[in-house]
């Protein structure tokens, strides 16, 4: 399309659907109500959901009530033409520990230490250990110049070097060297030297442990590949001061002494130490039953129909915790229960609009996402297996969190009439355009760009489900109220949802669907991914 008619075709799709309010989109927007979103809510989110975490009961039988209310809103199954579930072929690999010694004293994982990796089942015993300081291996300071540490266990501070003025005393970088802040970089790089284990030793990781202790050795999810690939990646074992103090014994020197020692000189101390160690662990793998769950709204227009909006929402969340907590249970109401709910109530004002006669010109497909918490699982394998090609794919509206006050608004005399817009004008300028139209038309809400950049350090472009059609040059709106006290938290209820802000909310998305899908134009994508 040359310039000419692609800022015809700009001026079409703004002007034709937002200049106006439609008394037809008007008449079905208050379908969309706080008392419907509570009847939802208080189900999804309710304990007998178990926090809906992927691969388990509580998901599941999100997925049903998912599936269930989309069929009695009369929207149809399109997975082989006949199901609402979309089968998401996950792999549960299970890192474990069996055991672990050094110098005759026998250490326990979740106690102790945390073991991170991916490594088919092996031994390892060795009779010396390579003390490398910090790991670091820059121009200007390298821990490893001279020294060999293939096949080697190697040992290494994960704790920050001394600054004075903002400046390393190691590597005379500032803190925003990617050797100061970034951990997994040292990771990286040591990985790449191919040493048989590396112990990564610093006073955070006790914290950790006692933590989350009991959760260690807990499952990685991930989409499962059509052969199954060798886990060859070097082991790390993150382990205490006290277990680096026996592991160092041979040498007179403690932990804290040896890191004295490096801050001291400010230069490479590098050693290798007597030690007695001997280690098992393995890589444990299954198979996890997991769906997305689609419902299809057929367009009314002959022109249009093979073009869809997905309206989307996570129902996942990241399930209960260990015995001895006093609210075991992460209800997920905000994250991603008023996104979930949020879908369900738009589908049914979709869904009396068409059986009214109002249907949309474009089809509409409502798509609840698992194993968004998991790395964004279920919304990944959909774009990489569309059962609508992407390329028919106008917009995805993604909806996570819209059910509570962000902590940045907590007192602000806007607190409730708000919402975060991520992405929209990303991929498509005209995308923006209605985006705004639809508000400043109809709910007349405070539309907050504050995290509407790729390089926000929140990262919140890359932490839910749009970003996967992003990526695939499929244009988005993420809409979001913002993190508070109680994310990924058991204090995620339903009795802290503001079910007018949510329902409010959802009406935009609602309105944005409507001049999107009844548009002569679809918008045009002038941006990148």
């Amino acid at each position: 399309m040359n310039k000419l008619l692609l800022t015809i075709a700009s001026i079409g799709l703004v002007t034709g659907a937002c200049a106006q309010q439609d008394p037809t989109a008007m008449k079905y927007a208050p379908i969309i109500s706080a008392d419907l979103a509570k009847k939802h809510l208080s189900i999804i989110a309710s304990d007998a959901f178990e926090g809906r975490e992927t691969g388990k009961p509580g998901a599941d039988k999100a997925a049903h009530y998912i599936a269930d209310e989309f069929k009695s809103l009369g929207l149809q199954p399109i997975v082989n033409g006949n199901s609402y579930f979309l089968d998401i072929p996950l792999v549960e690999n299970a890192f474990k520990v069996t055991a672990f010694t050094a110098n005759g004293k026998s250490f326990a994982s979740g106690t102790d230490f945390y073991g991170s990796g991916s490594a088919d089942a092996k031994t390892i015993t060795a009779s010396d250990i390579v003390f490398i300081g910090y790991g670091i291996g820059s121009d200007k300071y390298d821990d490893l110049k001279g020294t060999d540490i293939t096949g080697k266990v190697v040992l290494f501070i994960n704790d920050g070097e001394p600054f004075s003025n903002g400046v390393s005393k190691i590597t005379g970088t500032d803190k925003k060297s990617d050797w100061s802040t970034n951990r997994a970089k040292r990771i990286q790089f040591l990985r790449s030297k191919n040493p048989a284990l590396i112990l990564s030793a610093g006073p955070n990781v006790a914290n950790i442990l006692k933590r989350f202790g009991s959760q260690i050795g807990a499952g990685q999810l991930s989409i499962k590949k059509d052969a199954a690939e060798p886990h060859t990646q070097t082991v790390v074992y993150n382990i205490t001061t006290e277990l680096a103090d026996q592991l160092l014994k041979n040498s007179g020197k403690t932990y804290a002494e040896l890191k004295a020692a490096i801050d001291a000189a400010g230069e490479p101390q590098t050693q290798t130490i007597k030690a007695e160690i001997s280690t098992s662990f393995a890589t444990e793998t299954k198979d996890v039953k997991a769906v997305d769950v689609l419902g299809y709204l057929p367009g009314s227009d002959p022109k249009l129909k093979d073009e869809v909006l997905v309206i989307s929402a996570h129902y996942d969340h990241i399930g209960i915790l260990p015995e001895g907590a006093k609210d075991r249970v992460n209800n997920g109401a905000d994250d991603d229960g008023s996104g979930t709910t949020g879908v369900l109530e738009i589908a049914r004002a979709f869904s009396k609009a068409k059986k009214d006669g109002h249907g949309p010109r474009r089809s509409i497909l409502f798509l609840g996402n698992v194993g968004e918490e998991k790395g964004l699982l279920g919304s990944e394998y959909y774009t990489d297996h569309p059962v609508i090609p992407l390329a028919n794919t106008i917009t995805d509206l993604n909806i996570d969190m819209i059910g509570r006050v962000g902590q940045e608004y907590i007192g602000k005399p806007d607190s409730a009439n708000y919402v975060y817009v991520i992405g929209s004008s990303m991929l498509s300028t005209d995308l923006h355009k209605v985006g705004e139209k639809a508000n400043s038309t109809y709910t007349k809400m405070d539309m907050d760009y504050k995290y509407d950049d790729p390089n926000d350090p929140n990262r919140f472009y890359y932490r839910s489900d749009h970003y996967n059609f992003a990526k695939h040059g499929v244009p988005i709106i993420f809409y979001f109220n913002g993190v508070h006290a109680d994310y990924h938290q058991p204090g995620d209820e339903v009795s802290k949802i503001n079910f007018p802000l949510l329902a409010k909310r959802a009406q935009l998305v609602f309105y944005t669907a409507w001049d999107l899908v009844n548009a002569d134009t679809r918008p045009v994508v002038d941006g990148k991914k």
